[in-house]
């Protein structure tokens, strides 16, 4: 085999991606928007708790971030087929950038920078939508679920740092917290508008029909197609179980004695799992997608030694590992939905997809907050992960295969993959 037929069908690495001048573009003004954002969130928490003194205040000011993804996201989401992606990401970061500065101005009050915190949210659906509707232009063939991982690694990474930097500038001053928000998102937009090809909307205007139409067209084809409904009931069902440390992190430190730093440990052990998983070889891409099963069922398992009640090491040791598992699951996830998705839906798939996995962490929280009120926390998380192994298995049983094919269009028999 000669160098030039090897080296074509070698497996696609990180290399490979970063080579390409878009697709640098995009991850570093995403990776920008992700750390502003994370930063805004704890900056904004702090804010609030100096200003009122009430805990609740503060735990609803961190919450509001995740309020429009569980109400209109899906339908803002749809609007990034109706425009150029870049064009709507460009547009949602300048938006942001104008109110996250109304926020940090001095004396906002606090009804008014919960507003200001809700609109400027109501713009993440559609930036991160355009988003994931322009990477299949960015990333061919094998170099899509190595950009998947790439993403999901930078952006626990990007995850960790904002909290970070958020608690530390905020602790020395909010309002200079929020400005450099502000300052994450013009340099996101300045990126996108410099490095990124203007590419026409993925809708063309003769085949619009509202928003809402549009919008329901999307829960249509995710849930209606075979395919695309057993990937999505994977997904949802994995972050159902492995967010729960997450939530319940606080109560956990609590039980075994720790305090906020302990906190903060379990807090950040499953992004660091993520990041430590994304250095696995980028050779085994393709045989990711073949382990999706597996994986989701795995994904629940590493969190059912809880069980045992494990020390402060063992925990992280746990979530860190579960981490690891979705740092391998959601990009061949990723990848098995894009290969059977019309490249018109993508950004409304994606609206569905992440409100979907919103509410599934949302109900997952509660339910296992309310149980550990009676019961230890460790006992209802490896209870509850261990419900999860036996529910994976039944999830990952459908079928990733069509039997023949089938019209993916909810409103056209002529549109195939």
């Amino acid at each position: 085999m000669s160098r030039s037929s090897a080296e074509g069908q070698r497996p696609a690495g990180y290399w490979d991606l970063l080579v390409l001048v878009e697709y640098r573009a995009v991850l570093t003004a995403s990776a920008l928007s992700w750390a502003g954002d994370y930063l805004c969130k704890a900056a904004v928490a702090l804010q609030v708790f100096d200003r009122t003194g009430s805990v609740l205040a503060s735990a609803s000011a961190f919450a509001v971030g995740y309020l429009p993804w569980l109400t209109a996201g899906p339908l803002f989401a749809a609007v990034a087929e109706r425009y150029p992606t870049r064009s709507v990401m460009i547009s949602c970061d300048f938006v942001r950038a104008v109110l996250i500065g109304l926020i940090a101005i001095p004396g906002v009050p606090v009804s008014v920078l919960l507003v200001l915190l809700f609109t400027s949210g109501l713009l993440a659906p559609p930036f991160e939508a355009a988003r994931s509707a322009l990477l299949p232009h960015l990333l061919t063939g094998d170099r899509y679920p190595v950009g998947m991982a790439l993403n999901n690694t930078v952006f626990h990474l990007a995850q960790v740092l904002g909290y970070a930097a958020g608690g530390v500038i905020a602790g020395y001053s909010s309002h200079t917290a929020l400005l450099l928000n502000a300052g994450t998102f013009v340099a996101s937009a300045f990126l996108l508008r410099r490095y990124v090809e203007l590419r026409p909307a993925a809708l063309a205007a003769t085949r619009r029909s509202g928003l809402w139409s549009e919008t329901r067209q999307g829960y249509v084809l995710v849930f209606g197609d075979p395919v695309m409904r057993a990937i999505a009931f994977i997904v949802f069902a994995t972050v159902t179980f492995v967010v729960v440390p997450e939530g319940l992190a606080a109560a956990w430190a609590s039980e075994i004695d720790g305090g906020g730093a302990t906190q903060g440990l379990i807090m950040v052990a499953n992004p660091v799992g993520f990041a430590i998983g994304g250095l696995i070889p980028t050779r085994l891409a393709r045989l990711r997608t073949r382990l999706v099963r597996p994986l989701a069922v795995l994904a629940p398992l590493t969190l059912v030694p809880a069980l045992l009640d494990p020390p402060l090491t063992g925990i992280l040791a746990l979530v860190t590992a579960s981490g690891v598992v979705m740092s391998l699951l959601l990009p061949a996830a990723q990848t098995l939905f894009r290969t059977v998705l019309p490249d018109e839906y993508r950004a409304r798939a994606f609206g569905v997809m992440n409100s979907g996995i919103q509410i599934a962490q949302g109900a997952a929280i509660l339910a296992t907050g309310a149980a550990s009120e009676p019961f230890p926390t460790a006992m209802v998380i490896g209870t509850w992960c261990a419900t999860g192994v036996l529910v994976m298995l039944l999830v990952s049983s459908q079928s990733f295969t069509r039997p023949e094919p089938s019209a993916l269009s909810p409103d056209s028999t002529e549109r195939t993959p």
